[in-house]
């Protein structure tokens, strides 16, 4: 769902103009939606590129939970969940599976797919990874918790229940033990959420479609002194409809168990981060975003949470860390 400007702020008019600009931009969300976008992408790597799979060389489970744009009535609420591990004789295939809960306003989408990932040596540090995603894309809508002034609106009589579709993506995925960069696209099919047949008869429409996303992912991390990395990343994101999505952000790793930084998203906030690694196998990180656009004054920014649990094979040691 597109999550980056929230709804026009209507001023006290007349009923009936209220009600015909809530459904033009139900059409508009329809037509441009997003997927959810998430502040700490670095750590989060899998939902959005299959090929990530197994690059841990861990059985790897992931968390995370996003509230964005908090006291804003009907503002998206995210959650994801991950499960990866390395496969294979020689662990150059990896499997995982990712799942998505997204709902904003009364609208909600959610998705799991089974992530499938292989992997080439092209030299002594460096590995690509070919990976594929495949799993099943499911909508609801409830108009009832809108606050409609014609209930018999033909517009808002056929709620979306368990509208389910396909999802089929695919990325490439480069790395070393100090950089990464990737390419996917979670989704290639365009898919039709809701069908507008019963509806034509009245000349009205009620169609969304599912557009394909394109996300660029990289990563490096520096040796500033022994006990200091940083850590720069970004991710640039494009749908087709939508204005394009660059974050960037910059990250100090301190002894290699505090990380602390701050991110920039083009154009829609400044957000800062943190992270801390408990244990060996614990890790838990926090974000919080400044909106610089006008939904600012209506809400107190947004939070993000993540945690991440890595399993060790029995005797492992890990002789060099692993920052992403």
């Amino acid at each position: 769902m597109k999550h980056q400007k929230p709804g026009i702020l209507i001023p006290k008019i007349n009923l009936h103009y209220i009600n015909l600009i809530t459904v033009l931009l139900l059409g508009v969300m329809a037509q441009a939606q997003q997927d959810p976008q998430y502040t700490q992408y670095m750590y989060n790597t899998q939902v959005v590129n299959p090929a990530y799979a197994g690059s841990r060389e861990v059985l790897s489970f992931g968390l995370l939970g996003r509230t964005q744009w908090v006291n804003f009535d009907g503002s998206p609420q995210t959650g994801t969940f991950t499960v990866n591990s390395p496969i294979g004789l020689y662990d150059n295939m990896g499997l995982g599976l990712s799942i998505v809960y997204d709902q904003i306003g009364p609208a909600v989408e959610s998705n799991v797919v089974v992530d499938y990932s292989y992997s080439v040596h092209l030299g002594l540090d460096t590995k690509l990874s070919m990976g594929l995603k495949a799993g099943l894309d499911m909508l609801n809508v409830d108009y009832s918790k809108l606050n409609i002034f014609y209930p018999n609106d033909l517009f808002f009589q056929n709620e979306i229940d368990n509208k389910l579709q396909p999802q089929v993506g695919a990325g490439l995925y480069l790395n070393t033990q100090k950089f990464y960069a990737g390419i996917s696209v979670p989704n290639f099919l365009n898919t039709k959420h809701f069908d507008d047949s019963s509806l034509n008869n009245q000349n009205v429409e009620s169609v969304a479609i599912e557009r394909l996303h394109y996300f660029y992912i990289m990563g490096y991390v520096f040796d500033l002194n022994e006990n200091l990395k940083f850590k720069p990343a970004t991710l640039v994101k494009y749908v087709s409809g939508s204005p394009l999505q660059w974050d960037l952000s910059a990250n100090f790793l301190i002894n290699e168990k505090f990380t602390v930084g701050a991110s920039y998203r083009w154009s829609a906030s400044i957000s800062a981060l943190a992270g801390f690694q408990i244990t060996k196998n614990f890790f838990a990180g926090l974000a919080y975003d400044y909106q610089s656009t006008d939904v600012e004054q209506f809400s107190n920014g947004s939070y993000e949470v993540f945690l991440r649990f890595d399993i060790f094979k029995k005797n492992d040691r890990v002789v060099t860390p692993r920052f992403f």
